[in-house]
């Protein structure tokens, strides 16, 4: 199975890479987050090459079913983020 990395151990790992203080990596970090959040959210595609593209996603209204109860639900449409990795593994 793969490690779950935590948003703090990423910082941990990112301060001892560059050379910089938890805190400064640990602002940044929320900065890159909420940056990438709130653009996305106005319809913005964020491209890092050689990383990956953040997009909206966009999901049509559908039908569902309760796996209690079999009963047919309707699932509104909604929006998600969405990251495609431009990295091979």
């Amino acid at each position: 199975m793969a490690e779950v990395i935590s948003k703090s151990a990423l910082v941990d790992k990112v301060a001892e890479a560059a050379g910089i203080s938890k805190k400064d990596t640990k602002a940044v970090v929320d900065a890159l987050i909420s940056t990438v959040t709130e653009d996305v959210k106005k319809d913005a595609e964020i491209r890092l090459i050689g990383f990956g593209t953040f997009k909206k996603n966009q999901r049509a209204a559908r039908k569902g079913r309760n796996p209690q109860t079999g009963e047919v639900i309707d699932i509104a449409a909604s929006e998600s983020l969405a990251f495609k990795s431009s990295v091979k593994y």
